[in-house]
């Protein structure tokens, strides 16, 4: 019943152009109404210009065609002016605060500008496309062509593409996302939230040869629409070293991969939006919904505090037959903003949402345990000098179905094998130290980066077996029990930003939204159907596993049991920042 394909269905009425010729004809018929003599195509980094160029850009005949990248100075020196923010690191850099326009050679720009004035005056067409585009001329007509994070990292791996004036093709994608994440994706948004009042239509180009293309308006006006309504996002899923098979056997997905480790299904920042606008379905990057309508989907409160970013994430991690996950660490906040740049460090949690009887969990250091011994210890392993103890130093506890263990940050944990967690967490997603990985190397064959040298400053050694299972184990706390319901606060630890709630119900549970977006998971039950109580939205019908996000403007909303879960109880987890 997993459904990997969710779509918002649009109530504006507006039918999408798809493919090529169908935007092509739109294209002219706005150079024949509004004689529009330049035409401005701005890109996301990694859309693919070429496609663009050959297929789209050529068939409008202009008369003269910039392309963008011709504006700026040589990847050789923009690489050289950023290095302080990529580092010498395979994964980590330092947050860019740079803009596009930082790295123009104006001589270069003065005279495209005098090439494109000169075309115009003579009533010419004129195309400029590619990154940064917008920054080159004052246009007729402005088109944002689009692309989400998660095929962004499926290009780099595919070696068919570059990061932003790079020219890295093949790269290691480890150092690809890395420039993705530190640098041009901090860039790219900055100028799209600029655009967003001066585009006139958006282009898709998730899917090789079939854009999908919808004006401004109309696109505003489905994002305004999601964030009055439940919806989920596009889940995908990645295999990995100590992937395993549950997500593959439950939700019918990655049948070709040879296991799944990861499914990320509620991450604004990189999975992707459904738009069904009449029987055209448009991809976008999830994330212009949280740029453009925060104040309704995160609450004021939210906003306030974290500004347009989504702070709360959901995602799986199966091991079931798998293996271990790294044993690892995430930075305390004051090292995380110091060292990296960051707003907020990733706090999190492990759900247990299905378990072997041999399942356990790794989290916190045995009693006594001496912080430099064990850090010698790990510094050997590193060497290949031998295998880390962990059976000396680290905590395990064997975990059951609908434990939920905290993890705040700078608790060593892993999850073992043979389980399948749904990992509540602080979005900032790449800072992970690991500290040890268990004699093994990655799908690739080259051993995955540990980090001893981060870790270690960020290992709160008094977080011991006494203090994990008093302050981090299963702390539930019953708040309403009647005959058809349950809630339960779960956690986080009062450390963490995050507040969880679980719910167990055979009958109807009226939420709220406690003045934050709220994130859930169905994870007991087969379907469930989510209800406006004022009738604002229409019935929102959900599966075993699934992921969905309640805008902090609903305020309040029932959930109850729906089709075959009818008559039986079941459960969900639910996010909310406190």
């Amino acid at each position: 019943m997993f459904n990997p394909f969710p779509e918002v269905k649009v109530e504006t009425g507006q039918q999408a152009c798809s493919g090529y010729k169908e935007i092509i004809t739109k294209i002219r018929q706005e150079i024949s109404q509004s004689s529009a003599n330049v035409i401005t195509i701005e890109c996301y980094p990694t859309v693919n210009e070429r496609e663009l160029l050959e297929e789209l850009i050529k068939s409008l005949n202009p008369r003269y065609i910039v392309q963008a990248s011709e504006q700026f100075y040589s990847s050789e020196k923009i690489t050289e002016m950023i290095q302080m923010n990529l580092t010498d690191d395979r994964v980590f850099g330092l947050m860019s605060h740079h803009s596009f326009s930082d790295f123009v050679d104006e001589e270069k720009q003065k005279s495209l500008k005098m090439s494109i004035q000169e075309k115009r005056d003579n009533d010419e067409l004129v195309v400029v496309y590619g990154v940064g585009a917008s920054l080159l001329y004052e246009t007729d007509l402005l088109i944002y062509a689009d692309l989400a994070r998660w095929e962004i990292q499926n290009r780099y791996r595919s070696g068919e593409f570059s990061n932003w004036k790079a020219e890295n093709f093949g790269e290691d994608p480890l150092r690809m996302v890395k420039r993705g994440y530190f640098f041009e994706w901090r860039i790219a948004d900055k100028l799209k939230k600029q655009l967003f009042a001066h585009i006139d239509y958006f282009l898709d180009t998730h899917q090789e040869h079939q854009p999908v293309m919808v004006d401004a308006e109309s696109y505003f006006q489905a994002l305004e629409q999601v964030v009055r309504q439940p919806f989920r996002l596009v889940p995908y899923f990645d295999p990995g070293v100590w992937g395993g098979k549950w997500m593959q056997e439950k939700f019918q997905v990655g049948q070709d991969k040879v296991n799944l480790a990861w499914s990320f299904d509620g991450v604004p920042e990189e999975n992707s939006l459904y738009l069904k606008f009449g029987d055209v379905r448009m991809e976008i990057p999830a994330n212009n919904v949280v740029m453009h309508q925060p104040l309704p989907l995160l609450g004021e409160r939210v906003y306030g505090r974290f500004g347009a970013e989504f702070p709360i994430r959901f995602d799986f991690l199966d091991t079931m037959g798998g293996g271990n996950l790294s044993l690892q660490v995430h930075p305390l906040i004051d090292y995380a903003q110091e060292v990296f740049g960051a707003h907020y460090t990733q706090d999190e949690s492990y759900y247990i949402v299905d378990a072997e009887e041999d399942a356990q969990i790794y989290l916190g250091v045995k009693n006594g345990t001496d912080k430099e011994e064990m850090m010698q210890q790990l510094r050997l392993a590193e060497t290949g000098a031998g295998r880390f103890p962990d059976e000396d130093y680290i905590y395990k506890k064997t975990i059951k179905k609908h434990d939920h263990y905290s993890i705040p940050a700078g608790t060593i944990h892993s999850a073992g094998a043979n389980s399948v967690v749904l990992e509540i967490s602080a979005t900032p997603n790449r800072f992970t130290f690991k500290l040890w990985d268990w004699e093994r190397v990655g799908l690739d064959g080259i051993p995955r980066p540990v980090h001893l040298e981060h870790g270690e400053p960020n290992i709160i050694f008094s977080r011991d077996q006494d203090w994990v299972e008093e302050e981090l184990a299963n702390r539930f706390e019953v708040l309403v029990e009647n005959d058809t319901w349950k809630e339960e606060r779960t956690g986080l630890h009062e450390s963490e930003f995050i507040e969880t709630r679980r719910h167990t119900f055979s009958g109807e549970v009226l939420h709220e939204t406690h003045g934050s977006v709220n994130v859930l998971n169905l994870v007991e039950g087969d379907e469930a159907i989510v209800e406006s109580v004022d009738g604002s939205f229409a019935p929102f019908v959900v599966h075993y596993g699934e992921t969905f996000i309640i805008p902090e403007a609903v305020k309040n909303y029932r959930i109850k049991p729906y089709g075959s879960s009818i008559g039986k109880e079941i459960i969900t987890i639910k996010a909310f920042v406190r």
